[in-house]
C-alpha cells in the first residue's frame, strides 16, 4: 500500500497526454483543472480496484481478473463502458496471442537454424576427416612406392 495519499496519484505526464488527446486542438487546460482531473482519475481507479477486489474476494481469490473489473464497472453503474472494455480486452488478448505465436515461431525457426548449422558443422568435420584420411593414404602410397 502507499504510504502517502500523493503516492496514489497517476503520473502527471500520463494525465496530460490523455487530456490533450481528449480536447480539441486549440483548447488548453489550467494547471488547477489538470490537477483536479488527475485526482479524480486516481480516485476512480482506486474505487474501481476496490469494487473489483470485492468480486475477487467473493470468488475466494486473491488475484483480480478482467471479469472482476467488468463486474465492478456494472456495479459502479458504468454499464455503457462494459462493451467497449470487453472489445478492448478481446483485442488485447488477440494481440498477446499473436505475439506468443510469433515468439514460438521465432524460437522454432532458431532451433531449426541451430540444427541445420550443427548438421553443416558435422558435415564439415566429416569432410575434414575424409580429407585427412585421403592425405594419409596418399602418404602411405608414396612411402610404399619409395620402398
Amino acid at each position: 500500500m502507499a504510504e502517502r495519499p500523493e503516492d496514489l496519484n497517476l503520473p502527471n505526464a500520463v494525465i496530460t497526454r490523455i487530456i490533450k488527446e481528449a480536447l480539441p486542438d486549440g483548447v488548453s487546460i489550467s494547471k488547477e483543472a489538470r490537477s483536479a482531473i488527475s485526482r479524480a482519475a486516481s480516485v476512480f481507479v482506486l474505487y474501481a480496484t476496490s469494487c473489483a477486489n470485492n468480486f475477487a474476494m467473493k470468488g475466494k481469490r486473491k488475484t483480480l481478473n478482467a471479469s472482476d473489473v467488468l463486474s465492478a464497472m456494472e456495479e459502479m453503474e458504468f454499464q455503457r463502458f462494459v462493451t467497449p472494455l470487453k472489445e478492448a480486452l478481446e483485442a488485447y488478448r488477440r494481440e498477446q496471442k499473436g505475439k506468443k505465436e510469433a515468439s514460438e515461431q521465432k524460437k522454432k525457426d532458431k532451433d531449426k537454424k541451430t540444427d541445420s548449422e550443427e548438421q553443416d558443422k558435422g558435415r564439415d568435420e566429416d569432410n575434414d576427416e575424409d580429407e585427412e584420411r585421403l592425405e594419409e593414404e596418399e602418404q602411405n602410397e608414396e612411402e610404399e612406392v619409395d620402398n
